[in-house]
């Protein structure tokens, strides 16, 4: 940092560089369009050209003629649309499941730019396809929106936490009243002086539910507005509790999503065959991935779930912020008579089968691909991201241990 500092101020003065311009005007704002169309789409790149950096060749970059096409299917999910980014997507299977509500074959679209890691999770899923598949199971549901009050002291603050006990119908009913698929299963104050937040769980239906909870959760405040006996000095929709697109302790330990657990147990011959390494190396390796991830605060303890889930949601029109949250969870490998155990859980998997950018073309297809596109596939969609989750655990485990794990980057991707 000082170095750089001493390079900038040796070639410039850092004082006018660091001061805002005195005379200078800003460019034309960007004014936020929520309907989108190919009409509009041009108009924003001529600005962009006027008045900003880009180019024609960016234009036609972004502003294909099929994204211009669905402008309007598009505009649904953003402002301001000027066309689309394209991620490379590759496939990964067979996946096979035997889960509770997962159960077959699956081939997995991952989207993502980096070279190796459609390969690395492809070679989990050989291994236990092999080893007879994946036991999957959704164990937990439930997104959270964390409510804030703020009283003049802890007194009110206890009092309203007494109305609250003795209103959970009328809080459930004006919740439930905003949403078909939605329910309110809890209301659980948690109190700290003169503050009081609200853990208000609900099941989504198919969807991930992120904006379901919150519309749900301003009824339910509206209704503790009108009617509670103790009126707040201060109440937020949102007291940054939830863990909403955020690693916390309470999504760890309590869930925010679905909740999935996956496992298998792959015998010592398939490790050799398939992953070229020796299981008591791959147990090796896992005592101290398990220690790195204790000494250094880890939520949990797994090596890379962020990689699948990211590939993963982008693929499928999932909300890839929530991939912060989603990326926690613990992996477990423990020896066995016959080979090694291998497990994921994950208490905060973000994911719907409808709603949100699941309905765009290109996400569309990639739900379409599994057979997890539309109502009732939520729950299967969520095991499968658990089951995806451990295979890149497995392979990747297994390239640290045999020494391998350079060498694939290097052939698969910096070396193109």
């Amino acid at each position: 940092m000082l170095n750089a500092l001493r390079t900038l101020a040796a070639s410039t003065d850092l004082s006018a560089r660091l001061s805002p311009p005195a005379d200078k005007p800003l460019p034309p704002r960007i004014r936020p369009r929520q309907r989108a169309s190919a009409e509009s789409a041009k108009a924003l790149w001529t600005q962009l050209r006027l008045n900003g950096n880009a180019s024609p060749a960016d234009e036609a970059a972004i502003a294909d003629q099929q994204s211009l096409a669905h402008a309007e299917a598009y505009g649904r999910n953003i402002e301001s649309f000027i066309g689309t980014v394209k991620v490379p997507v590759g496939v990964v299977g067979p996946l096979r499941l035997n889960g509770l509500n997962a159960h077959g074959d699956f081939y997995v679209p991952l989207a993502t730019t980096e070279a190796a890691l459609v390969a690395s999770y492809g070679r989990g899923a050989e291994v236990t396809a092999q080893a007879g598949g994946i036991t999957t199971a959704m164990i937990g549901e439930g997104v959270l929106r964390t409510p804030a009050f703020v009283f003049r002291d802890m007194l009110e603050a206890g009092m309203f936490i007494n109305w609250i006990a003795s209103s959970v119908d009328q809080l459930k009913a004006s919740a439930e009243a905003t949403t078909r698929h939605g329910k309110l299963i809890t209301v659980e104050p948690f109190m700290d002086s003169d503050t009081v937040f609200l853990i208000c769980r609900y099941t989504t239906g198919d969807a991930a539910g992120q904006n379901m909870v919150t519309v749900a959760t301003e009824a339910l405040c509206a209704y503790i507005a009108a009617n509670t006996p103790v009126v707040p000095l201060r109440a937020f929709i949102e007291g940054n509790f939830s863990g909403d697109k955020k690693a916390s302790y309470l999504g760890l330990h309590m869930g925010r999503g679905r909740k999935v657990t996956a496992s298998i147990e792959l015998p010592d011959d398939l490790i050799r065959k398939y992953l070229h390494v020796e299981p008591e190396a791959m147990l090796a390796y896992g005592r101290v991935a398990a220690l790195g991830s204790t000494l250094s605060g880890q939520l949990g303890a797994q090596a890379h779930y962020a990689n699948g889930l990211a590939a993963f949601y982008i693929a499928t029109g999932q909300d890839a912020a929530c991939v912060a949250e989603s990326a926690v969870g613990f992996t477990r490998a423990e020896r066995r008579e016959n080979g090694i155990f291998f497990s994921v859980t994950m208490p905060n998997i973000v994911v719907g089968s409808v709603g949100g950018g699941t309905g765009l073309p290109s996400q569309a297809a990639a739900l379409g691909i599994m057979g997890l596109k539309g109502e009732g596939k939520a729950a299967a969609l969520a095991e499968v991201v658990g089951a995806l989750c451990l295979c890149g655990e497995i392979s990747i485990i297994a390239a640290i241990a045999a020494g391998h794990f350079t060498r694939a980057h290097a052939k698969l991707a910096r070396m193109r």
